[in-house]
């Protein structure tokens, strides 16, 4: 009511005023008592326009956009407007932080490297993160408020979503084909489906790599096991002359050695993998490693090759060249190398070991001449048991891990291994390291006498 007092107190006063203006001019009552009632419809008939005048500004105001302050009247109506405009004030700010918040966990879905699909009653796509577009080759603009089963035409994936059990994932195949994704769906709200998306194409791949790695070395210890236990048995249960006793031992010693060079392997890669690099502080001379090197491919040739150890001159000499690392991993990885050069390396061929600086560093290089390898295989060198000839490899002793160690050193120590080999020309094995790793070793000064 506190709007209705200064009104009526406003009417009062006028009329009042009329009365007493009608008394002074007519010294009458009649005509003061009228002009009263003039003047008091006179106040209130004012008093109701500024109103309306006031109630006006602040319609108007409610009817634009808000961006503009409220009329600033005194009264009732400035109050209401200040009101209003406070109240509609905060209501932005918290429609504002809303905003931020969804936002912020928009950008935190999109962070995430799985993909998230928001999909309505009807499977149309109301949200979809760039990561789930990439995986089911959809564009988030464009597609949305689409069907997905009209979009995603994998079989998998649509009888899956129709089918209505999503009690567990299912993988279907990326629309480009390369890929394998994982795909989960969780029903909200009413009818709605929040759909995950997961690329496992290298989990993928490394779990068939792991079934492999367990075949291949279930494979390689069945063998030789096999035939101990076949020799075991036959001196067990015939009896041998002494020359076929000395034959079955030298077989079943080749066995035995065979099986530990294999397990000595798998010890290095599992030891390789699960080490920290190597530090860079620890300098160890190129000559040195070479000249081992040389040592253990002389022992292994018994003088059927030709062994070559070439140090790059340069400016200042190999003989000052170091490498930071792990003496024992770099003579493992060289010595690989040349071990299997002077296997795969007929009777009166040639071996050469090799060290030169590069622009971005230096590299070991060993160089045989011996069949080559045919390019389709150069690829799959280095991987675990992989073999260009198996009856070969067998025949020369090799466990087929060599070259996958020799991968993981060089790798650790930050270079790379290149190989270049053509059939019937011999192969060329590079151990390539960066700068950081290599240096001429530093003089110290000398004593004064």
């Amino acid at each position: 009511m506190n709007w209705v007092l200064p009104r009526l107190l406003l009417a009062v006063l006028a009329m009042l005023a009329g009365a007493l203006l009608g008394w002074l001019l007519g010294r009458g009552p009649g005509l003061a008592i009228g002009l009263g009632l003039v003047g008091g419809a006179c106040g209130m008939a004012g008093a109701l326009l500024l109103d309306a005048v006031r109630s006006e500004r602040l319609l108007q105001w409610l009817r634009g956009p808000w961006a503009a302050q409220a009329p600033r009247d005194t009264g009732t109506w400035g109050e209401l407007g200040y009101r209003i405009e406070k109240a509609i004030r905060v209501g932005e700010r918290s429609v504002a932080a809303e905003r931020l918040r969804l936002q912020q966990f928009l950008a935190a879905i999109e962070a995430s490297p799985n993909g998230v699909m928001l999909l309505d009653a009807q499977d149309r796509i109301d949200w979809c993160s760039r990561v789930c577009a990439e995986h089911f080759g959809l564009d988030p603009q464009r597609d949305r408020m689409q069907r997905v089963t009209n979009l995603v035409r994998s079989p998998a994936f649509v009888a899956f979503l129709q089918a209505g059990d999503f009690s567990s994932a299912v993988q279907v195949t990326a629309p480009n084909g390369r890929s394998t994704l994982s795909v989960t769906v969780r029903p909200y709200d009413r009818g709605m489906k929040l759909v995950l998306s997961q690329d496992i194409t290298e989990a993928e791949r490394a779990d068939a790599m792991r079934r492999d790695f367990v075949a291949n070395v279930s494979h390689e210890i069945r063998t030789p096991l096999t035939v101990l236990a076949g020799f075991v048995d036959s001196m067990r249960r015939l009896k041998l002359s002494e020359a076929e006793h000395q034959r079955v031992l030298l077989v079943m010693e080749q066995q035995t050695q065979r099986m530990q060079a294999l397990v000595g392997d798998l010890l290095a890669l599992a030891q390789l993998e699960g080490s920290p690099r190597p530090a860079n502080d620890r300098w160890v001379p190129v000559s040195t490693l070479m000249r081992r090197a040389q040592a253990d491919a002389i022992a292994l040739s018994a003088g059927r090759h030709s062994l070559q150890v070439h140090l790059d001159q340069g400016d200042e000499g190999a003989e000052d060249a170091e490498v930071a690392g792990s003496e024992s991993e770099l003579l493992s990885a060289l010595g690989n190398l040349v071990n299997n050069a002077v296997r795969y390396t007929p009777d009166g061929g040639t071996v050469d070991v090799s060290w030169r600086w590069r622009a971005d560093g230096g590299e070991f290089a060993v160089t045989d001449t011996g069949m080559g390898i045919a390019r389709e295989h150069l690829p799959r060198l280095t991987e675990r048991f992989y073999r260009v000839d198996a009856s070969r490899a067998r025949d020369t002793g090799g466990t087929g891990l060599g070259l996958s160690i020799v991968k993981h050193v060089v790798q650790r120590h930050g270079g790379e291994i290149d190989i270049q080999s053509e059939p019937g020309k011999g192969s060329c094995f590079r151990l390539v390291l960066p700068a950081l790793r290599v240096r001429r070793k530093l003089s110290l000064p000398q004593p004064v006498a």
